[in-house]
């Protein structure tokens, strides 16, 4: 099989919603804790991003998606860090030989504002993944859910190469 060959791509999505108590913590989105945004209900922290970060690498490296890996199912899963969802991927991931070349991650959402921390989200993913990740934000323009501020969309794309 040629290199070329071996080159898989997978993407992943994921929604969350925001809750409607600030009392239950702040968001976390891209690895980050958003202080002033109310956190993304979810069976881990929350963090739609890394969601969609993940069930992109898994998709294209073949090995099932978020809900299989970490879901609601396994406990030992709940509240977790998106931060530590990424580094039991990078461990299934090496287990396999697979090489992350990138993953892209675009964010839809009136909240938080991406482009203020952009960087420092980018770097803390990357580091994390050990592979680089790069980010985009954009609002819908007041339509649907993410329109009226209810919560977050997020889409991901991810380029592998197979052993």
């Amino acid at each position: 099989m040629s290199d070329l060959q071996k080159l898989r791509t997978g993407t992943g999505v994921d929604a969350h919603k925001f809750s409607q108590s600030a009392a239950d913590g702040p968001c976390h989105l891209a690895g980050l804790e958003w202080p002033d945004t109310n956190r993304l209900d979810g069976h881990s922290d929350g963090d739609a991003a890394v969601h969609a970060l993940c069930d992109a690498v898994l998709s294209a490296a073949g090995l099932g998606d978020v809900g299989q890996v970490f879901g609601i199912d396994k406990p030992e899963w709940k509240g977790a860090s998106g931060l530590k969802m990424i580094s039991h991927l990078r461990t299934l991931i090496s287990e396999k030989s697979i090489v992350i070349n990138n993953v892209s991650i675009q964010i839809v959402g009136n909240a938080p504002k991406i482009s203020k921390r952009r960087d420092e989200a980018q770097q803390v993913l990357s580091d994390a993944l050990g592979a680089p990740v790069t980010i985009g934000a954009t609002t819908t323009d007041g339509m649907g859910f993410t329109g009226r501020g209810e919560g977050v969309f997020v889409i991901a794309n991810a380029l592998v190469q197979l052993p």
